[in-house]
């Protein structure tokens, strides 16, 4: 990655269960980088699960930890593929950062693959109940939320392999 060119990190966005971290970790060692994982990060920032978090301060407070941990990894001067989670980009400040000098990745796939790559993990808090009906709801209530990415990549029938292929030729691509 190229700062001079205006790349600094690689921000994978995209819904739950769309390959985010995965893909974040294959990427990176391709382009020979470092990587972040949001609630990693926010993991170790605030010393609790984002479960807990969720059930201890609620939405509204998880949201402002989400976004202190990215303005962090954001701010390393060591070039970066960084995966975020699923709600970043609902947040406009979170947006308009991953967009300074990043590429924004969107990882998309059918609601079949999701509900299929989720329902088993109770970590998932916007998830508690009836898994299936919540991913359709979170998925249509942020069906425009990713749109401002540079490349959007539906990972329902690829490889993690294939998708990292696609993000590489989009680096090479725009810049």
């Amino acid at each position: 990655m190229d700062k001079e060119k205006g790349l600094h990190h690689v921000v994978l966005i995209g819904f739950m269960g769309t390959g985010k971290s995965t893909v974040s970790k294959q990427l990176a060692e391709l382009l020979k980088c470092g990587t972040a994982d949001i609630d990693v990060e926010i993991v170790r920032r605030e010393g609790q699960t984002i479960a807990d978090i969720f059930a201890a301060r609620g939405e509204v407070d998880f949201r402002l930890a989400e976004t202190a941990a990215l303005a962090e990894v954001l701010g390393s001067s060591e070039p970066l593929v960084i995966a975020t989670g699923g709600g970043a980009v609902l947040s406009e400040r979170n947006r308009s950062m991953m967009l300074e000098d990043s590429f924004v990745v969107a990882l998309t796939a059918d609601p079949e693959h999701i509900i299929a790559r989720v329902s088993e993990d109770s970590a998932r808090p916007l998830l508690q109940g009836d898994v299936r009906e919540r991913v359709y709801r979170l998925l249509e209530d942020r069906k425009d939320a990713y749109a401002f990415a540079h490349l959007t990549i539906d990972t329902s029938n690829l490889s993690v392999r294939q998708v990292v292929e696609q993000i590489e030729h989009g680096i090479k691509m725009r810049f």
